[in-house]
Order: C-alpha cells, then structure tokens, then sequence
C-alpha cells in the first residue's frame, strides 16, 4: 500500500499502519487516513460541497486530498479509497452546544438532497427483514445473537410504529429543519470522527442528538443529563420531539455491533455488556419519555410506562 500511495499522491512515506480495512501513516507532525469509501461517487460530490461551504465559514472540517490525477476517489487493489487529512485536535470532545453551533451554520440546499436521509420507518424495515432473513440464514451457531435477537427486533419495530404514528399525527413546520448530521455519532465525540466530511449526511437535528445520547447510555454516563440540555437548548416541535423518542427507541447500538459481528468484523460476546443493560434501558426510556413529555404531549407507549423506577 507504500508504493501505491506513493505513486497516486507523490507523497514520501516510510510506514503505513493497518487499521483493519483502512490505512494510517505519518508525514512530520500530520497523520493521514487512506480508508475505504463508504459512500457513492455521486455523493461524494455532495460531500465536497459542503466541505467547501464549511471551510468558508472557517469551520475545520478534515481535508479530502486529491490524487495525482485530480480525483478523489483512488482505486487501489480493486477497492475505492479516499485519503483523508484530519484537522485540529482530532481527541478533543465536540460537546452538544457545539454540535447545535454547527448546525445553525449549514442548512440544506437543492444540491445537496443526494444526502438527505428521512424515511427512517422505511430505511429500518428494510434493515430489519434483511436481518431476519440472515440471521435464519447464516445465525444457527451464534448463540449470543440467537437468545437476544427477537428482543432488539422488538424495540426496532416500536420504533417503527412510532414514526410511521408521527408522521401521521403531525406534519413537520419550517421549525423542522433539516441540518448536518453524520451517519453516526458516537461518544465521546471526538473531532477525528465529527468533522470527517465521509460521515455526513442531512437530516433533522434529533438524529445525532439521539445518537449521542444513546451512546453515552451504553458508556456509562448520565444520558438524561445530556437530554436535558438538548431539551433546554433548543425549541422543538411536536414531530421532532417524537421522532427524537423514536430514534431513542430504535437500537442502533445493537444492530450496528451486529452487522459488525455477521460481517466477522467483531466477536459476538460484544453483545453481552449492551445486552446485561436492556432492563436499564427501558427504565432510561421511561425517564426520557417524561422529560420529553414536559416539552410536548407526545404518544405514550404502554409498556415503557408500566417500568417502576
């Protein structure tokens, strides 16, 4: 990968580190990241837009380096990849407020719909059936997956029913606006991960704020705190409030180690600390449910309420 990366970006590298299907290397002080693209040619485009009207706004969004032959995307032993140079303090957190200073500078445009994602119902329908099908398919002998699938399958379709009832109930205002979001937020959120323009797409805010929130549950920390604040900060309506519950619902935590687990990427015994939490998890649901609740008379769900505190 030395030599291939020589010879596409006319760079002298002495080492290159393999991180899993990605690479790393050093040259002086700056690290650079050659990593499979994970999204299509088409919105990649996109992706360059916005990290021009970023960088406009003096935002550090990492660079996308161009090869020799101004492209970028470089095929490289029958893969796509793209050499990414992060910017700024690549370990230091991005906290909410920031996240919420951000999405106030960029809003979609026309141009940019290649990177709009709305249709959760759908999008996690299709996911799920996909899942079902493989896990009849190719699970029999993974026993962790086995004894908790139908369970996470059954937080996903309340889900689901929850946005499928949202978008019926209520119709989305000029408030709803759709912003940066990435594919997935994790915390902490480090700038490495925040300002990568190959994670972002558009979508309304509560996206990220549930993602971050739900991860922050699953690492230990006081989850309804980091609510609160998004609760507080920010005037949200109805159908965000109730797709924000939605999304709180929908167990992306699990289904991502999944697919990282079927993929043979991961062990599946990383099911097991997120697993020994589920009832902890239902309880934080009906927590969050009543904070939500002072903000907005969303939709109750029977069975979260019925969890003693």
């Amino acid at each position: 990968m030395k030599d291939t990366l020589n010879y596409y970006y006319n760079l002298n590298i002495l080492e290159v580190e393999n991180w899993g299907e990605d690479y790393r290397f050093q040259i002086g002080n700056d690290t650079f990241y050659f990593v499979v693209l994970r999204r299509t040619e088409a919105e990649i485009n996109d992706i360059m837009e916005i990290t021009y009207e970023l960088k406009r706004k003096n935002i550090l969004v990492h660079d996308i380096i161009v090869n020799r032959f101004n492209k970028v995307v470089t095929n490289a032993y029958n893969q796509n990849y793209v050499l990414l140079h992060p910017l700024g303090k690549q370990n230091e957190e991005v906290s909410l407020n920031e996240m919420f200073k951000l999405n106030d500078i960029l809003i979609l445009s026309p141009v940019k719909s290649r990177l709009y994602r709305n249709a959760w119902a759908e999008l996690w329908s299709d996911k799920i059936d996909y899942f079902e099908y493989q896990v009849h398919e190719l699970g029999k002998e993974k026993d962790v997956v086995l004894n908790s699938f139908s369970y996470y399958v059954g937080l996903g379709e309340n889900a689901i029913s929850y946005v499928n009832n949202t978008i019926e109930n209520y119709q989305p205002s000029s408030l709803d606006r759709v912003c940066l979001a990435h594919r997935r937020i994790k915390f902490p959120n480090y700038q490495l991960n925040y300002y990568n323009p190959l994670s972002f797409i558009f979508d309304l805010e509560v996206r990220d704020i549930a993602e971050y929130i739900k991860s922050a549950f699953f690492e230990g920390e006081d989850a309804l705190s980091y609510l609160r604040i998004a609760l507080k900060q920010r005037r949200y309506t109805l159908y965000s409030l109730s797709l924000l519950y939605a999304r709180l619902i929908y167990p992306t935590y699990y289904f991502d180690l999944y697919e990282a687990i079927m993929n043979k990427k991961e062990e599946e015994e990383k099911l097991v600390p997120i697993i020994e939490k589920a009832q902890d998890y239902e309880i934080f649901l009906k927590e969050a449910y009543l904070e939500i609740r002072k903000y907005g008379n969303i939709e109750v769900i029977e069975w979260i309420m019925k969890k003693e505190l």
